[in-house]
């Protein structure tokens, strides 16, 4: 067991995946000589070399696009999207491409992309550096949209992603990035399409992934305080969701919060209710409720605290569902 950040894990896990696998390769602004703006591709470019780890121009679409390409000749790319609000340029190549392909091509042809975005706020940043895309990519039939909460996710999921035939979004919430967390590098990881019970608990179940599984736990905590036993479920996965771990939760406490930071809006809380309530009809105490980002854009980051789900949003949906 080795204690590290949680963006440690991940330059971990990017190492090893380069060092099992010579196809593999690294693209991004500023990856290279300065290790990206998150640090997360440090020391990397120097040890694997310029060919393999490759500062980009300007330009996602044609990160994205050249991906595609490189894919398509044998290599196994993982890019980098500096900001969650950067991506907007390559949605084309993402959701027209990178997702059709291995359709379009009836299975003959695949594209192992791994498309790393720092996502979601909590850093004080400004405009389009703090934004929650993943509902966008989950509608997507043909990508696979994966995101970690803790270092031990970090170091296996980033690997897991890049060993997948299927383009994979992977979403790294950039304020955990400082969080500390074991990592056993020895373990038999969870499958990156598993969800994972991070806290059992008899009374109400609360659903989140990505920076708010550790805002959850933290609720959880304050909430035992008060007698009530709450359980965590981190997602993992937002496409394709793992129903089955969701329905099983709810069926044992019979209440379901979903929490993340995106707007509520047609955002993965409604998908989770909306099956939720189809498969947990019976065994359901109270309706399932969201606590979300608000239906607007994202704010300026001095009142960024009021936007974001904190503890006491989400203690205030549980009290809520308790009162059914």
């Amino acid at each position: 067991m080795t204690r590290m950040t949680l963006g440690k894990a991940l330059n971990a896990g990017l190492r090893r995946a380069l060092e099992a696998d010579p196809k593999v390769l690294l693209a991004g602004e500023d990856i290279g000589k300065l290790g990206g703006v998150f640090r997360i591709t440090e020391g990397l470019q120097k040890d694997f070399g310029e060919h393999r780890v490759i500062d980009s121009p300007l330009a996602e679409s044609g990160i994205v696009g050249t991906a595609v390409g490189m894919a398509m000749r044998g290599y196994r790319p993982v890019v980098e999207i500096q900001f969650d609000g950067f991506v907007y340029p390559a949605y084309d190549q993402i959701v027209t491409q990178l997702a059709k392909f291995h359709f379009r091509t009836r299975g003959r042809q695949r594209l192992p992309v791994v498309i790393r975005i720092p996502y979601a706020g909590g850093i004080g940043a400004i405009e389009h550096h703090s934004e929650s895309p993943e509902a966008y990519f989950a509608h997507t039939p043909g990508l696979k949209v994966v995101t970690c909460a803790t270092p031990h996710d970090a170091y296996w999921m980033i690997q897991q992603a890049i060993a997948s035939d299927d383009p994979v979004v992977f979403l790294e919430p950039k304020r955990r990035y400082h969080d500390k967390g074991e990592v056993d590098e020895s373990a038999s990881p969870l499958p990156l399409h598993q969800a994972q019970v991070v806290r059992p608990g008899r009374d109400v179940t609360l659903l989140a992934y990505g920076p708010m599984v550790r805002t959850c736990l933290d609720a959880a905590a304050a909430a035992e305080e008060e007698g009530r036993d709450l359980e965590v479920v981190d997602l993992r996965t937002l496409s394709p969701l793992d129903t089955a771990t969701v329905v099983a939760s709810v069926q044992r406490t019979g209440r379901a919060v979903v929490v993340h930071e995106a707007q509520q809006n047609l955002g993965l809380g409604a998908e989770l209710a909306a099956r939720i309530s189809e498969h947990c009809f019976y065994n359901l105490e109270a309706p399932v409720l969201r606590v979300a980002g608000y239906d607007m854009p994202y704010p300026p980051s001095r009142v960024e605290h009021q936007y974001l789900p904190d503890l006491d949003r989400v203690l205030d949906a549980v009290d809520r569902s308790m009162a059914y």
